[in-house]
C-alpha cells in the first residue's frame, strides 16, 4: 500500500493508474487512460490530457446535464428574473437552491424571486399531446402575480423529445406582455457532454437578450464585471466589500448576487475579471468582440491570490490612486489572515489533499492548501476542456466534434454606435510588456507539482480506489461523492455548495477556510467510524411482527 506521504517516483503513479484502470474491460480502460494523466512538469510543456468527450455508459459519472449548467449554474443566483423549468418537477426542484447561492435583495425596490421554484410540472398527457400552451399559462401565471422585469424559460429532456417550440412560446408572450423580456434555453439535459454545454447556451441568451439594454452610464470609479463568480456561501458578498474597499466599482456579476439590471449595464464596464474560466469565457470574449471591453483571469480564492489579482486590476487602470488605495487594503487585511495561517498551519504542514470539483475550482482552491502547508496530490475537473487543464494556448488546435457542433456560437461583431476600446493599442502594448496578460489562462496543469496525478471526468469507483491507493488526508469534491468517501473513513470537504459554510473567498474567506481545513484534517472521527459490515460481515434482520 502506498502512503500519501510517501515520496512518490512516477513508477508509483503508473502501478495506481494501472490498478485503477484494471477494473475495466480493455475497450473502456484505453478510453479512460487518455482522461488519467500523470504530471511530469516537463517545464512549460505538460502532456496532453482528453477532456469534453461523453462519460462511457455504465460508469457513474460525477457530473451535472446541460440543464443543470444553463438553469442551476448561470442562470440561477440572478435574484429578479423568474426561472421556470419547461418540465417534469423533479428537473426544477432539483436545480432550486441546491448551490447554496445568496443574493441581497435589501433595496427597496429589489425583488427576489430566487425561493420560488417555478416548474411547468408536465404529466405524461403533456408529453403526447405536447405543452406549450400550458407553459403560456405558467407564463402569464407568473406574470400577473410578480410582474417581474424578465422571465427565462428551460427546456428539460422530454421537452426536446416531443419538439415544443419554447422560443415561439416566449417571443409570443413578449410581445403580449409589452413590459416583461421573456427569452427561452434550448437546454435539454442530453444536449451536450456535461453541464459545461448549460453554460455556453446560457451566455449566448443572455448576451443576446440581456446584455445592452440599458446605456445608463453608471456611478462609480474603475468599473468592471466579476464573470464566474457565483455568490455560494457568501463569496461574492466578500468580494464585493474588498472592491468596496478599494474603489472599483463592480458594474455586473456573472451570476452571484446578480440582477437583470446588472446584465443589461455589463455593456458599460472598463474590464472583465474572469474568475471560472470554463462557465463564463464565452460571454467575456463576446463583450471584447463587441463592446471593446478586454478581459483578464483573476482569482480571488486565497489570500496571496485576492492580492495578487486587486494588483492585476489596479495595474490594468494604471491609476497612482487606485494602486495606493488597493495596497492600503491589502496592508490592513493581510495581517489578520497572517495571524491565523501561522496558528493552524503547524497542524496542517505536509497534510494531501485531492479536489476534484467543476468550473475553476479544482485549480483555485490549490492556492488555499498551499497557505496551509498542504500539498494537493490529485486534482481534476468535471466538466472541463483540454484549456482549462493545459491553458488558452492549445485552442487553436482543438477539433470540434459532433458534441461540440450542438451548441451554438454566437457571431459576434462590433456595435456601430457603441464599440470602444477601453484602451488604445499602444497602451494595450504597453501593459502587455509590462506584465499584464490579456485574454489568457495557462491551466490548472502547469500549476500542480510533478509528479501528481489529474483525472478528467472521475467516477466514483475510481474516487474510492484513490483513497485507498493514496490515502489523501481530505478529499474535496461535490455532494454525489461526500458520503461514501467519509464512509472510507476520510474527512470530505464539499466545495460545489459548501455545505453550512462559506465564505471563502478573499481574506476573510482565507481566515474560514483555514479553521474549516484545520478541524477537519485534524479530526479523526470518520476514521473511528466503522459501517456495520465492517465489523460484522453477516448481518441478520427480524420483521417487526416477529
Amino acid at each position: 500500500m502506498i502512503s500519501a506521504h510517501d515520496n512518490k517516483a512516477p513508477a508509483d503513479l503508473a502501478v495506481i493508474k494501472e490498478q485503477i484502470l484494471g477494473k475495466y474491460p480493455p475497450k473502456v480502460a484505453r478510453k479512460r487512460a487518455k482522461q488519467i494523466l500523470i504530471n511530469e512538469a516537463l517545464e512549460n510543456e505538460t502532456p496532453e490530457i482528453t477532456a469534453n468527450v461523453r462519460t462511457i455508459p455504465g460508469i457513474i459519472t460525477m457530473r451535472g446535464c446541460t440543464y443543470a449548467g444553463c438553469k442551476g449554474v448561470i442562470m440561477g443566483p440572478t435574484r429578479d428574473i423568474v426561472n421556470i423549468t419547461h418540465g417534469p418537477i423533479g428537473c426544477g426542484f432539483y436545480s432550486w437552491l441546491t448551490r447554496r447561492n445568496q443574493t441581497d435583495a435589501s433595496a427597496p425596490d429589489a425583488e427576489n424571486y430566487m425561493t420560488y421554484c417555478f416548474s411547468t410540472d408536465m404529466q405524461d398527457k403533456d408529453i403526447i399531446f405536447g405543452g406549450e400552451k400550458k407553459l403560456e399559462l405558467a407564463i402569464q401565471e407568473a406574470y400577473d402575480i410578480f410582474h417581474p422585469k424578465g422571465i427565462c424559460i428551460f427546456a428539460t429532456c422530454p421537452v426536446g423529445l416531443i419538439g415544443d417550440d419554447i422560443h415561439a412560446v416566449a417571443l409570443k408572450m413578449k410581445n403580449k406582455l409589452g413590459d416583461c423580456n421573456v427569452f427561452a434555453f434550448s437546454c435539454e439535459g442530453y444536449k451536450g457532454v456535461s453541464q459545461s454545454a448549460g453554460h455556453h447556451i446560457a451566455n449566448n441568451q443572455v448576451f443576446r437578450h440581456l446584455v445592452g439594454l440599458n446605456d445608463e452610464n453608471k456611478p462609480g470609479e474603475y468599473k468592471i464585471n466579476l464573470l464566474g463568480e457565483y455568490n455560494i456561501g457568501g463569496d461574492g458578498f466578500e468580494i464585493d466589500r474588498i472592491l468596496k474597499k478599494c474603489g472599483i466599482t463592480n458594474i455586473a456579476t456573472f451570476s452571484g448576487n446578480s440582477s437583470y439590471d446588472q446584465f443589461a449595464s455589463a455593456h458599460t464596464a472598463d474590464l472583465n475579471a474572469v474568475m471560472c474560466h470554463r462557465s463564463i469565457n464565452y460571454v467575456a470574449d463576446m463583450l471584447e468582440v463587441k463592446y471593446g471591453i478586454p478581459w483578464v483571469k483573476i482569482n480571488f480564492i486565497g489570500a496571496e491570490a485576492t492580492a495578487k489579482s486587486l494588483r492585476k486590476i489596479a495595474k490594468y487602470f494604471d491609476d497612482p490612486i487606485l494602486t495606493e488605495r488597493v495596497e492600503a487594503v491589502i496592508a490592513e487585511e493581510m495581517p489578520a489572515v497572517a495571524e491565523v495561517a501561522n496558528q493552524v498551519r503547524p497542524r496542517t504542514e505536509g497534510k494531501t489533499a485531492m479536489l476534484f470539483v467543476g468550473g475553476s475550482r479544482a485549480h483555485h482552491y490549490q492556492e488555499l492548501f498551499k497557505e496551509l502547508g498542504m500539498k494537493t496530490i490529485s486534482a481534476g475537473y468535471e466538466f472541463a476542456h483540454r484549456d482549462d487543464y493545459e491553458g488558452r494556448h492549445v485552442l487553436p488546435g482543438l477539433k470540434v466534434d459532433a458534441d461540440s457542433r450542438n451548441i451554438e456560437e454566437i457571431e459576434v461583431s462590433p456595435d456601430e454606435t457603441r464599440y470602444n476600446p477601453r484602451k488604445s493599442e499602444e497602451d494595450m502594448e504597453a501593459l502587455v510588456s509590462s506584465g499584464l496578460d490579456f485574454k489568457q489562462y495557462e491551466g490548472m496543469i502547469p500549476d500542480m507539482e510533478k509528479n501528481t496525478v489529474v483525472i478528467d471526468d472521475l467516477n466514483q469507483y475510481e474516487a474510492e480506489k484513490m483513497v485507498e491507493l493514496m490515502k489523501p488526508d481530505i478529499f474535496c469534491a461535490g455532494i454525489k461523492e461526500k458520503f461514501s468517501i467519509q464512509k472510507l473513513g476520510i474527512p470530505m470537504k464539499q466545495l460545489h455548495s459548501y455545505d453550512s459554510g462559506g465564505p471563502y473567498a478573499g481574506f476573510r474567506g482565507a481566515v474560514n477556510f483555514y479553521n474549516e481545513i484545520d478541524r477537519l484534517v485534524n479530526s479523526k472521527v470518520w476514521g473511528y467510524l466503522k459501517a456495520p459490515w465492517q465489523e460484522n460481515p453477516e448481518l441478520s434482520a427480524t420483521y417487526v411482527w416477529e
